[in-house]
């Protein structure tokens, strides 16, 4: 498991930068009366270039900073999480399960009913509520209670006519999109804020007790079976659908990755047992760094000016929230060289094409960053025969917005993992794009660590 962990890991990390300067180069060429657009256009495609050799150390140092976190605390740059999740859903679960999703400026309930194997996934009910911006710096009861009202409304909507009997209380997983010190598959520490939040009185807190006193003093009688990030959830998906899935990666507003790695590698968690001989590692890579990676000026400015300098750099060079502040930087340096934009109510089609030049360079850039992560994570499974003599198929479950809206990025990335992987390994690792792992995912692992007491039968 390990070893396609690490190379789609890696893979999913380096895509970004190269392929934008080959789309690009073909354009930019037939516009060189432009000298000094085109010199900046030029400039900004030589720095995304990467040569796949120099995608290929990016790779083998994510994949050393992977080796580092897994054997101490603090010895990586890659925090590489414990998440306790010890088993994922194989599409054998039944019954109604509850799930909480609390990462952004929303958060969502829902309700999930399973049928196993010949059913699947029979009805899901969604819904969505804005956390109100005041809650966003309260206190952590004030924002518990509205979470823990929103479920308590949503939950006596249940439909009465169910023919599931109703157990002794409802199980729930609650995907917690902050960074977390997990303690148990169910409990976890938060480490801090972002996103906005600043609740000073509930950082060093167990997340799930804060969460638990709310669902009490609202009357809500539900175990919380589960405490995960989103990318756990889409990893636990992902392996609903198909068993074959061993890792996830989130490219959307930020980004991580999670994948299931054997027990005996995770150094720094011998004595924690497990029942399946390995565990969910969260990678928490948006703070990687090599020197290796092509980053700009623009990147380094845009890093300087942000409110973490020096902190998450990987996810600023690949993520949504990024990259349109990074083609802003290039339209405003080109801007300054020249008065090629004019008036912004009439934009000749030349100019405009510029920038979707622009963004042909930044985003495949990103995409090609992309590729480095997961291929750390693919390539660091075992490349070694099945015991059919067969190399065994490998599925990356891939989410977020970048990914599943913008087709020439998902066409990059896929191209680029392939390229990085190798002939011999690339037919047998698949991305697959996966939807709403966050919610329906939180809900499966309610299902798979749900007290037997409390299941519907």
């Amino acid at each position: 498991m390990g070893k396609v962990g690490f190379g789609l890991a890696v893979g999913i990390a380096v895509v970004t930068c190269v392929v934008a300067a080959g789309v690009v180069g073909k354009r930019v060429r037939n516009r060189r009366k432009w000298r000094r657009v085109m010199g900046v256009l030029k400039e900004l495609e030589e720095d995304c270039g990467t040569p796949v050799s120099r995608l290929k150390q990016v790779v083998d140092a994510m994949a050393v900073e992977m080796h580092a976190g897994l054997a101490s605390e603090g010895g990586s740059k890659l925090k590489m999480l414990l998440t306790f999740v010890d088993k994922l859903p194989n599409g054998s679960e039944k019954g109604l399960y509850y799930a909480l999703d609390l990462g952004g400026t929303n958060f969502r309930v829902l309700r999930v009913q399973l049928g196993g194997r010949r059913s699947g996934i029979v009805k899901h009910d969604v819904e969505r509520k804005p956390i109100p911006e005041h809650l966003m710096t309260s206190t952590s009861e004030d924002l518990f209670d509205f979470i823990a009202t929103s479920l308590k409304e949503f939950s006596d909507k249940e439909d009465k006519d169910s023919s599931l009997s109703p157990p002794s209380r409802r199980e729930l997983g609650f995907t917690f999109s902050f960074p977390v010190k997990q303690i148990s598959v169910s409990s976890g520490l938060l480490m801090k804020w972002t996103k906005g939040y600043s609740i000073h009185d509930m950082v060093g807190n167990d997340v799930s007790e804060c969460l638990h006193q709310a669902m009490a003093r609202q009357r809500v009688d539900m175990h919380i079976a589960a405490l995960v990030n989103d990318t756990v959830g889409t990893l636990a998906l992902g392996h609903y659908n198909d068993e074959d899935t061993v890792a996830a990666v989130i490219i959307g507003t930020g980004t991580n990755a999670c994948y299931f790695e054997r027990a005996d590698a995770i150094i720094k968690s011998q004595g924690v047992p497990t029942s399946s001989g390995g565990m969910v590692v969260n990678m928490e890579w948006g703070n990687f760094w090599s020197s290796h990676l092509p980053r700009t000026t623009y990147d380094i400015e845009l890093d300087a000016e942000s409110p973490n300098p020096n902190d998450q750099g990987f996810e600023k060079m690949i993520s949504g929230m990024y990259l349109g502040e990074i083609v802003r930087r290039v339209i405003l340096r080109m801007s300054q060289e020249t008065d090629v934009f004019g008036p912004i109510h009439d934009v000749p089609l030349k100019v405009r094409k510029l920038v979707v030049n622009i963004c042909d360079i930044v985003n495949p850039s990103s995409s090609s960053i992309g590729r480095d992560g997961s291929g750390g994570v693919a390539s660091s499974r075992p490349k070694g025969p099945s015991s059919s003599n067969r190399l065994k198929r490998t599925v990356v479950a891939v989410e977020g917005g970048l990914y599943s809206n913008y087709r020439m990025f998902r066409e990059y990335l896929n191209d680029a993992v392939a390229e990085i992987l190798g002939e011999e390994l690339a037919p047998y690792v698949i991305l697959k794009d996966t939807e709403d792992g966050s919610g329906i995912g939180a809900a499966l692992l309610a299902a798979a660590y749900s007290s037997p007491e409390t299941v519907d039968t």
